[in-house]
């Protein structure tokens, strides 16, 4: 069974999408494709089927990465099958736990900023819907940042689950 991962903000258009390409491409180049499933999902529904931001499609296509994607709202009977989901900020890290049907589906979720080791006391990534293309390249690179730490954190789980 592949070990599932889901990145979550708000309408799912921006930075959750965003992250899922990158940390794909991550998993593409460590050879995990057959053994990691990622996707993206908003905690709410306004922009559900609706694909990226057109901003991000284009920071995303900038780096090198793929950017198709239709947006989609984040549903609570979704932990069982998840074994992470990655909140975008404090607020979908709060939002998550609420969702959380029991105490051992809260503790899947994490903040993705958590696994980089450089960042500072704030480990949100902050949103970049209402700014210019400079506040979604700030978050592509606070992405990339995290990618190794998360990627690291999932090869040990994955060589636990082996073991």
């Amino acid at each position: 069974m592949p070990y599932r991962v889901c990145f979550v903000c708000t309408g799912n258009i921006c930075r959750s999408p965003m992250a899922e390409s990158v940390f794909r491409a991550r998993i593409a180049e460590a050879g995990l494709d057959a053994l990691v499933q990622v996707d993206s999902a908003g905690t709410g529904g306004w922009h559900e089927g609706a694909g990226a931001d057109s901003r991000t499609v284009a920071v995303l296509e900038a780096g090198g990465y793929e950017s198709d994607h239709s947006a989609r709202q984040f549903e609570a009977s979704w932990f069982e099958r998840l074994d992470l989901v990655i909140a975008l900020d404090s607020g979908h890290l709060k939002a998550l736990r609420r969702l959380a049907p029991t105490p051992q589906d809260a503790d899947k979720i994490r903040l993705l900023r958590s696994y980089d080791p450089a960042a500072d006391d704030d480990l949100d990534v902050p949103d970049p819907y209402y700014g210019h293309s400079d506040g979604f390249e700030e978050c592509l690179e606070m992405v990339e940042a995290a990618s190794p730490g998360l990627l690291a954190a999932i090869q040990e789980r994955l060589e636990g689950r082996a073991a």
